[in-house]
Order: C-alpha cells, then structure tokens, then sequence
C-alpha cells in the first residue's frame, strides 16, 4: 500500500498523498516556504495548479548518518505524513520533510506528530521564515 493508495478517514480531507519523485519538484519547493520544526525541516509550496492532490517529498542527507539511519528516519517522517497531511494539508501544495541529525530519529513519536501539525499551521498562517 503506497501514498497513491491512502483512503482519508471520514473525519479527514478528502485529500490524497502523492510522493514526489522528480528533482526539479524538490527544487521548486527549496524556493518555496521554509518551517524549521526542531526535528526536521518542512518545506511547503502552492503549485497553482487545478490537481487537488498533496505532494509530498522525503529527504535525509548523509549527516543524518549510515543508510540505516536515514531510511529510519524516512520512515518516520512518512508515517507522519501519512497521519498528519491529508488532514492539515492544503490540496495542490507540495511538502518536503528533510530529517534532521540526531533528531528525526530520535523524537519520540508523538512530538514528531506535534512538530508537522505546527510546522504546517505556520506555513499556512504566513510567517515565512528563510528564503522568500
């Protein structure tokens, strides 16, 4: 069962997750807003387009450690994505989540959940932090 495949709760959006798989997506969205969340880093973009699904890119650089460090970490990032976005996130916005070292892996669960719900009011709400 991947993203392509996920059936919002009836108390959720209809919104449905695309994963972001082309280079020129994750460079679109590093133009685009930034929310530093403590455990990791939300990238979010309007598209401004007419497709209503939410994009959503993963990424860890080696700093976050060996392949087995990074792929957990993903993990866990697409989990709360999974959890949080077809809820909170706006259909045609694009999101990338970037793991941070020595968080993304190691934050308990529940405040990784907390981390995107806020990282994601925040790039809604119009406080534009890093680039503009």
């Amino acid at each position: 069962m991947g993203f392509d495949d996920i059936a919002p709760e009836a108390s959720q959006s209809p919104a449905s997750l695309r994963v972001l798989a082309r280079r020129s997506q994750f460079l679109a969205l590093n133009r685009a807003v930034r929310v530093p969340a403590g455990s990791f880093l939300l990238q979010a973009r309007d598209r401004g387009d007419s497709d209503p699904v939410i994009g959503v890119g993963f990424t860890c650089s080696k700093k976050v450690g060996n392949a087995v460090a990074r792929n957990r970490a993903k993990r866990r990032l697409r989990e709360v994505a999974r959890l949080v976005l077809p809820a909170m996130g706006r259909p045609g916005w694009d999101y990338a989540l970037i793991g941070r070292a020595g968080a993304t892996a190691a934050r308990p669960f529940d405040a990784l959940l907390a981390d995107l719900r806020a990282a994601v009011e925040r790039a809604h709400g119009g406080s534009r932090t890093g680039r503009s």
